[in-house]
């Protein structure tokens, strides 16, 4: 029998260990997918200490869309207008150098830019910060993180003085009562929920709250569903915070030994008293004294946030507020309880790590910080004064550069920003001002790939050997199992080659994806995120978690917790963590009469991201075929709206056309869409036609939650609509 090849799941930040077999064993029917194709067997690893076995649909059949559409090939033309000609690495390359050279003789290193991606391994995101931030000079090196959870990075360093998520899985299943507030983790991160929601159910003391203006498959296992109003999350937590201090319910000795900042942040309590928050929210006020019981009652609270939180125009304030509520009652650095940020993509742990945004080193550094920067440069032999102190642009400043021409090159991996940024009407608008635009994927035709000059051919998950972190920062080595088709290559090693043809052979002679991870690990020596202690070796035994320093392995057992902070010790100048004092400002775009609807977005169960993966899998997309809006029966019987019905939205900067689900799982006022298609999978049905770029002033994160809309019926074109919705899906499902 042959041993099957352990990995991890490419998908969510969960991080589900997985067991990979070939296509055919011996003595074995060939397992082939719904069109025939031989395809490799997936199931879960149970001695994967992050999912025990489990795995969703999406991890179940990842293995389908391997074969699917793949880019093979270097492809390259002059311009938009042009079609693209297979070309050699070489040309490729070459034209990549040159323009490279042409780019910073003329304009400077910091009109280059590079968008990466969560579905990145570590190797990768190491070796392109090395190229941009290192040896070219410029920090503009960002990544669809900063869409995703850039909130919660700015949120844990301002108030615990460094990122890093302080919990672990095992936490779920020791926790009194668990919150969650800007997450469906029953749809989202499947796997964890369902070790709470299977913890929850054999323990009737432990208490479940989830803070969603829907009633998600999350909401519907809760106790406490609290649906309030989009915008309102301050408003809530600082609420939960006053009653708190009403009834002196707070950690007194924790606060005076561990915090700072605790006497500002009970002034702006007062500014919050539950009857105003329960009118603000929309919710009842012994619902709101209810949450505040729990919080109060229990020793170990455990809460959990995701994209709810983080994509808001306040949302390091929201997640600050959140942590607040920890500081508070000390329920932080112990089993069962601390502020747990739920990462969305299967790597952006790993990419925080490694220094992939735009403000960020590798380490958990940052750019702005001397010492840091020093010591970077030291460990990348380049001399002093090569990493420029100034963050780089952040994701939208880069479409903003793009369109007013101080973009000259624009380099794009492993993501797809025509589907997924903000604003997608401008931000398509400056793509198409980029004067060389580099592509770097597995899959062809992607949306992206419509604005690219260059097409470069990547090798995926299971054609690359890579490391990546979890959301509990469990590191999983993802061996090399099959070829990648034709000429792709891995990312790392793309990187690394323009690095040499650069000029820079020193900084990029690395033999193997082995060799990066050894120069990567080592930067992280003494820092919160240690992992000196690991290698691609002893990570073939078996996963491991941060902080693993050096000699790891020779301490007694204990020595290194699943928990960051089991001290009470923050890594702040003082050690103590900060108390959050701001005020909530709200939406960044409200309602008014002319657009009388929040929109929000978000993802469903069966979808990741815009389906460059899963629209290609047809079991994945038989329960969503095509788009839909949520809308709440007195406002579908007020605009004469019927169920499965096709309907015009309408914003300040776009429009779309989406199926109807009427039903009351969403509140009235708010419409939801999710935000899987892009125009290679619907007609006229992107969620981001829609929703703004305004960001939060710290993280730089946009608000993709919330936007002002209008809606109308469109019952005429109902039938036309579905069966163009069909064709398209059909032909781009269909493998390459």
């Amino acid at each position: 029998m042959i041993a099957p090849t352990k990995t991890l799941c490419p998908y969510c930040g969960v991080g589900c260990g997985l067991e990979v077999q070939p296509p055919a064993l011996p003595g074995k029917t060939t397992h082939r997918d719904a069109a025939g194709t031989p395809i490799w067997r997936v199931r879960g690893d149970r001695q994967h200490p992050s999912s025990r076995g489990r795995v969703c649909v999406k991890g179940a059949t990842v293995a389908e869309s391997l074969d699917k559409n793949r880019l093979k090939y270097p492809m390259m033309r002059h311009s938009l207008d042009d079609p693209f000609q297979r070309v050699s690495w070489d040309e490729a390359l070459d034209r990549i150098v040159t323009h490279i050279h042409q780019v910073r003789q003329d304009s400077g290193s910091h009109a280059i830019c590079m968008y990466g991606s969560g579905q990145f391994q570590t190797e990768d995101y190491y070796v392109a910060q090395k190229l941009m931030k290192g040896c070219l000079g410029t920090n503009n090196f960002d990544a669809n993180s900063r869409l995703c959870m850039s909130s919660a990075v700015a949120g844990y360093i301002q108030s615990l003085g460094s990122d890093g998520p302080p919990c672990c899985y095992d936490d779920l299943e020791r926790t009194d009562c668990a919150f969650l507030i800007g997450t469906n983790a029953a749809e989202c991160h499947p796997i964890a929920f369902n070790r709470l929601r299977d913890y929850h159910k054999k323990n009737r003391k432990v208490k479940l709250v989830v803070v969603d203006p829907r009633e998600t498959p999350t909401a519907k296992a809760a106790d406490l569903h609290l649906a309030i109003r989009p915008g309102t999350d301050i408003d809530l937590l600082h609420g939960i915070g006053h009653l708190l201090l009403r009834w002196q319910a707070f950690d007194a000795l924790f606060i005076e030994d561990c915090t700072q900042g605790f006497s500002e942040y009970t002034q702006t309590l007062q500014s919050y008293p539950p009857e105003l928050v329960a009118r603000r929210c929309n919710i009842r006020l012994d619902e709101l004294e209810l949450a505040a019981r729990y919080w109060a009652e229990n020793e170990r609270v455990l809460s959990m946030w995701s994209m709810g939180l983080n994509q808001s125009s306040e949302g390091t304030a929201k997640v600050r507020s959140l942590i607040n509520l920890h500081l508070m009652t000390g329920s932080i650095g112990k089993p069962g309880a601390g502020p747990f940020s739920l990462t969305g993509q299967p790597n952006a742990m790993g990419g925080r790590e490694a220094g992939g945004l735009s403000h960020l080193l590798p380490g958990y550094r940052l750019v702005k910080n001397p010492q840091h920067r020093a010591e970077v440069e030291r460990h990348w032999q380049l001399p002093p004064g090569q990493i420029d102190p100034s963050p780089g642009l952040a994701a939208w400043d880069m479409m903003l550069g793009l369109e007013a021409g101080l973009v000259q090159l624009f380099w794009v991996a492993a993501t797809n920003p025509a589907v997924s940024m903000p604003d997608i009407g401008r931000t398509k608008a400056a793509l198409r001002r980029s004067p060389l635009t580099v592509y770097q994927d597995a899959y062809y035709p992607t949306e992206t790939a419509e604005y690219a000059h260059i097409l470069l051919p990547a090798a995926q998950w299971s054609e690359k050997t890579g490391t990546m972190t979890n959301s509990e920062r469990v590191v999983t080595l993802c061996p090399q199992f099959r070829e990648a088709p034709g000429e792709a290559r891995p990312d790392w090693e793309i990187f690394a080659e323009v690095g040499r043809r650069l000029g820079f052979e020193a900084q990029f002679e690395f033999s193997d994806a082995a060799a990066v991870h050894r120069e990567f690990v080592a930067l992280t020596k003494s820092r919160v995120c240690d992992m000196s202690g690991m290698s691609h070796e002893g990570l073939q035994e078996r996963t491991l978690q941060w902080p693993h320093p050096e000699g790891a392995e020779d301490v007694p057992e204990g020595r290194y917790s699943k928990r960051l902070y089991e001290d009470l010790r923050f890594p702040t100048a003082d050690g103590r963590a900060r108390f959050c004092a701001s005020h909530t400002r709200g939406l960044a775009e409200a309602p008014d009469p002319e657009y009388p609807f929040v929109l929000t977005t978000g993802r469903v169960y069966e979808h990741w991201h815009t389906q460059t993966r899963t629209g290609r899998i047809p079991k994945i997309s038989q329960k969503y075929p095509h788009p839909f809006i949520e809308i709440h029966p007195r406002d579908a019987k007020k605009l004469e709206i019927l169920d499965e019905m096709w309907v015009l939205i309408r914003g300040r900067r776009g429009e779309g056309r989406f199926k109807a689900t009427v039903t009351t799982a969403i509140a009235p006022g708010t419409l939801f869409i999710p935000m899987h298609w892009g125009f290679l999978w619907a007609d006229n049905s992107e969620a981001n036609a829609l929703t703004h770029p305004e960001a939060c002033p710290d993280s730089l994160q946009p608000e993709l939650k919330a936007c002002a809309v209008q809606l109308l019926p469109l019952p005429i074109a109902s039938d036309a609509s579905e069966q163009q919705q069909q064709d398209v899906m059909a032909i781009n499902r269909s493998s390459g």
